[in-house]
């Protein structure tokens, strides 16, 4: 029988940047991950969640 497995992986790190209100520093959070200034690798490894399904079953979400 095939089995689909997916694996989930939460990731954090901590940056730094100036700005001159809680507004501006999200804007410019936003602009800095989407330009590939904030890169979250290798990061820190918060927790990792496995799915293994199939057709007719599936084992729930749970912490690898």
């Amino acid at each position: 029988m095939k089995y689909t497995i997916t694996i989930e992986e939460t990731i954090s790190d901590t940056f730094c940047l100036e700005a001159n209100s809680l507004e501006e520093a999200k804007e410019k959070a936003i602009a800095n991950y989407n330009n590939s200034v904030f890169v979250l690798e290798p990061g820190n490894l918060i927790e990792t969640n496995v799915l293994v399904e199939n057709d007719k079953e599936n084992s729930g979400w749970f912490e690898l």
